[in-house]
C-alpha cells in the first residue's frame, strides 16, 4: 500500500469528523450523517472491500459517536437544554435498541444498509425544508412503554445507519411539544446512550471478509482515531451556534446535503439490487 497516497484521504476524514462535529452539537441530528458516505466511500482506499464499505463505515461513524455525543451534550447542559427526565424514561429503550440495530446491521446485506439510510436521509431532508418548526401533535413527549417503544425504534434506526439518533429523535421531540433548543441538547445524550451498546455490538461482530489491519470487529479503528478527536473538539462550537444563529436557513442548506446523500446512496442501493 502506498502510504504517502492516503494523504489526501487522511485530510478528508480529518475535516469530515470536524464538520460532524459541528453538525452533530447544532442540530442534534448526529455527525454520522455526514461521517457515513465520506467513510463509505473512503474506506476502498485503505483495502476494505466495496461489498462491505457500508458495514465498516456505519460500524466506524456510530464508535465515534460516543465522544462526539458526551462532549456535545455536556455543552448543551451547560446551557440547561437537556431534558433528563426524558433522558430517564427513553434510556431502556435507547439502549436495548442500539444494541438491537448493530446486532441486525453486522448481519444485514450492504444494499440493505445504504437503503435505509438513502430512505431515511430523504425523510429528514423533507422535514429541514418544510416549516414545520411550530408543528405540534401532542403537548408532552410520551413516556412509559409507548416512550420506550419509540425510543426503541430510534435506536434500532439509529444504530442501523451509524447516526446519533437525533435525526429522529428531534423532529419526535419537537413535535410532541419539546422546544428545539432542548429537543436538541437532549438528542445529543441519546447518542451516547445508544451508542455505546451499539458500537459494542459491531465491536464483538464477526466479519464474514478479511478486512484491513486496525479493524476490530467492523470498526475501523484507523479512521476512528482520525474522525473521533477532531468530531469530539468541534461538538461544543456546534452547540454554541445552536443558540446564535438562524437555524431555518441552515436547516435548508442540510437539506440540501440530505438530498444529495440520499440520492447517492439509493442509487447504489439500486444497482447492487
Amino acid at each position: 500500500m502506498d502510504f504517502s497516497a492516503l494523504w489526501p484521504l487522511l485530510l478528508v476524514l480529518l475535516i469530515a469528523g470536524m464538520i460532524a462535529g459541528v453538525v452533530a452539537g447544532l442540530l442534534g441530528v448526529g455527525g454520522g450523517i455526514v461521517l457515513v458516505p465520506v467513510l463509505e466511500y473512503g474506506l476502498r482506499f485503505i483495502g476494505v472491500p466495496p461489498q462491505w464499505c457500508m458495514h465498516v463505515a456505519v460500524a466506524t461513524s456510530l464508535a465515534t459517536i460516543i465522544p462526539t455525543a458526551i462532549s456535545s451534550s455536556r455543552a448543551h447542559h451547560a446551557r440547561g437544554a437537556v431534558d433528563w427526565s426524558l433522558v430517564k424514561a427513553w434510556a431502556p429503550g435507547m439502549l436495548a435498541g442500539g444494541l438491537l440495530g448493530s446486532m441486525l446491521a453486522a448481519n444485514a446485506a450492504g444494499p440493505l444498509l445504504t437503503g435505509v439510510f438513502g430512505f431515511v436521509a430523504a425523510l429528514v431532508a423533507a422535514k429541514m425544508f418544510l416549516p414545520l418548526d411550530h408543528l405540534r401533535l401532542a403537548s408532552r413527549v410520551p413516556r412509559g412503554w409507548v416512550g420506550n417503544l419509540i425510543a426503541g425504534l430510534i435506536g434500532t434506526l439509529s444504530a442501523m445507519m451509524g447516526i446519533g439518533g437525533g435525526t429522529l429523535s428531534v423532529p419526535i421531540m419537537s413535535l410532541s411539544g419539546e422546544s428545539m433548543h432542548q429537543a436538541v441538547g437532549t438528542a445529543s445524550f441519546f447518542g451516547l446512550l445508544l451508542a455505546v451498546p451499539g458500537t459494542l455490538g459491531y465491536l464483538l461482530a464477526s466479519p464474514p471478509v478479511a478486512l484491513p489491519p486496525l479493524t476490530l470487529g467492523w470498526v475501523s479503528l484507523a479512521a476512528l482515531l482520525i474522525v473521533a478527536p477532531a468530531s469530539a473538539l468541534m461538538a461544543p462550537y456546534g452547540a454554541r451556534l445552536a443558540h446564535a444563529i438562524d437555524k431555518r436557513r441552515l436547516s435548508k442548506l442540510f437539506g440540501i446535503f440530505l438530498c444529495l446523500v440520499s440520492l447517492r446512496m439509493l442509487y447504489r442501493t439500486l444497482l447492487s439490487s
